[in-house]
């Protein structure tokens, strides 16, 4: 016999899963660092020279909370993506296949 008792959305700090994600990812500096993470392990040093202008203590606050979320460990090559954090990378590709078609149209309508 079926469930046919409706389960209670998943929530977290009670908000949705999805909103707790985009609001991390939001956060300054969060996919920069991720996305400079894509090709392997980097050092803290590495790292913060890789994102640019970001300073050490952003660095360390979004480095803390990206770990704490689980997409992101320290290990002997420094800092990299976890399976979470590859598979959040993998969720990303038609996003970033999508901007630069957007970017490319844009640039045909402008000109």
């Amino acid at each position: 016999m079926a469930d046919d008792t409706q389960q209670p959305p998943l929530m977290m700090d009670g908000r949705r899963p999805i909103m707790v994600l985009l609001d991390l990812l939001g956060q300054k500096w969060a996919l920069r660092i991720l996305w400079e993470l894509r090709s392997g392990g980097l050092s803290s040093r590495a790292l913060r020279a890789a994102a640019g202008d970001i300073s050490p203590t952003v660095l360390q606050a979004r480095v803390n909370e990206l770990r704490n979320a689980g997409l992101i460990s320290l290990g002997s090559e420094g800092y990299s993506l976890t399976e979470l954090g590859m598979e959040l990378q993998g969720a990303f590709l038609p996003l970033y296949q999508f901007a630069d078609r957007w970017a490319e149209a844009s640039r045909q309508a402008a000109s």
